[in-house]
């Protein structure tokens, strides 16, 4: 065994006992769901930053670094932008007193938009899953090559679905005070280093191609919408947000966890593009640029503090992974299986229905990580099915007292069926003709996605009639 995995498999033993510990508190669907609302403000940063950062993060945005250079400094912008708005939100959430973010939409809309929006938060949320068991899977591979790489992935969920299924909110959110501590200690200490063995800028500058040092460099202005605007309308409406303020102890809580979660994210996407750069630098001609974090920490960083920074990328992916498996899985289970066919469950009973339905979509979201290894373009694609879909009806619900019920569950379906015709039908690749726009131009679906869904909801609110006062005033200001 190397030293890298022995120090990945001890922060997964560590985890796993804080899981253990955090079962014993579990007694209600509250307690799994939004760890009993107990959350205070350092608790709710940890576990927005260490779900936020995900392999979207790690891999995503440093395979475009390695790809463009210094051009991918744009690629933050879109989710700090989502992050300073939810300053505007976060004590609103919170005041709701609900389990889920289908249970804002049929309290504001109706049962219809509830069911929406749950099949649409289900698409994403295990599509991104998907590719977070094939990123740790990864790193495990570059600890100990020997595995046998048909077996890592199988291994990584299983871990993920038993951690999720233990304590749900509860380990996440105490656990993910150790992992986004773990990510900026790992992150803060390996940066100087790449970047002082790649020569500072003069030396990444010389190392690499000119376009690499041109702050827009091979980014197009479309190209860099299709980017920013998918992560800003994921997180607006993340339900991994939603879920967080609505386990916060109070509405102040809430609120002022977001300055910090807004600092904790620019930093550590800062040092990890900042690493990608310089790491690009250091190893150029890579066949995975996804994966140049984690190998310039077995290539280039003393072994000890390699392992440490391979133990912070897997605490950086597992921490979304856990994340994004509980919320569909909590989500289905309250929205659909609760609310239409157990309304007199017990407490333990969905407890247990709960920790079952994780399991299944653990296992649909290991299927899903048979279909793509592209971490950017599955990021991108998953962040448009939700944010198109379900963000411009939240957003709203707050917001514009004139939406109506028809007009959400417009703009829910129309913002799905887009985003999976678009990719379905290639225009990502090649933007139809009658678009306009030249010959071999690819499209991304975020824009024609957000657009029709803005559109449906707009348009038919305006033409249905306006919804009941009681349904509006609990979400005034």
């Amino acid at each position: 065994m190397t030293v890298y995995l022995a120090v990945i498999l001890v922060y997964l033993a560590i985890l796993v006992g804080v899981g253990i510990w955090a079962s014993r508190r579990v007694s209600s669907q509250e307690d799994f769901s939004v760890a009993g609302r107990t959350l205070p403000v350092p608790v709710l940063f940890a576990t927005l930053l260490a779900c936020w950062i995900g392999t979207g993060s790690i891999f995503g945005n440093a395979e475009k670094t390695y790809e463009t250079g210094m051009a991918a400094w744009i690629l933050p912008i879109g989710e700090l932008a989502g992050i300073a708005a939810l300053w505007f939100l976060a004590h609103r959430v919170r005041r709701l007193e609900v389990l889920s973010v289908p249970d804002i939409l049929e309290s504001r809309y109706n049962a219809t938009a509830r069911i929406l929006g749950t099949i649409a938060l289900v698409l994403a949320y295990t599509t991104i899953v998907s590719y977070q068991y094939r990123a740790a899977a990864l790193v495990i591979r570059l600890a100990m090559p020997s595995i046998d790489p048909a077996w890592a992935v199988p291994m990584v969920a299983a871990f993920v679905i038993l951690f999720t299924a233990l304590a749900g909110m509860f380990s996440v959110a105490y656990t993910d005070v150790g992992n986004g501590t773990l990510m900026i200690l790992g992150l803060v200490m390996a940066f100087p280093i790449f970047f002082a063995k790649a020569g500072g800028i003069e030396g990444i500058r010389a190392a690499l191609p000119a376009s690499h040092s041109q702050l827009l460099g091979p980014i197009s202005g479309v190209e860099a919408i299709g980017y920013l605007l998918p992560p800003f309308l994921l997180i607006l409406g993340d339900a991994n947000m939603y879920q967080r303020f609505f386990s916060a102890r109070t509405e102040r809580s809430a609120r002022w966890a977001i300055p910090l979660f807004f600092v904790g994210v620019a930093l550590v996407e800062f040092l990890i593009i900042g690493s990608a750069w310089a790491g690009s630098a250091l190893l150029p001609g890579l066949e995975n640029p996804g994966a140049i974090i984690p190998t310039a920490a077995r290539a280039v960083l003393p072994t000890f503090l390699g392992a440490v920074l391979m133990a912070a990328i897997m605490a950086i992916i597992l921490s979304t992974a856990d994340s994004f498996l509980l919320i569909p899985s909590t989500t289905f289970v309250n929205d659909v299986w609760v609310r239409f066919f157990r309304k007199g469950a017990s407490q333990k009973e969905i407890v247990r229905v709960s920790r079952i339905v994780v399991v299944l979509f653990g296992l649909w979201a290991l299927f899903l990580s048979t279909l793509s290894d592209r971490f950017l373009d599955v990021a991108l694609y998953a962040y448009t099915i939700y944010g198109a879909a379900i963000t411009p009806s939240i957003v709203a619900s707050f917001f514009w007292k004139r939406v109506t019920s028809q007009g959400a569950v417009a703009s829910i379906a129309a913002g799905t069926l887009v985003t999976v015709a678009w990719k379905g039908l290639g225009y990502e690749a090649q933007a139809p003709a009658w678009l306009g726009f030249p010959q071999g131009f690819g499209l991304d679906a975020v824009l024609p996605a957000i657009i029709v869904s803005v559109l449906a909801l707009v348009l038919v609110s305006l033409a249905t009639p306006p919804s009941p006062e009681e349904q509006v005033a609990r979400f005034a200001a």
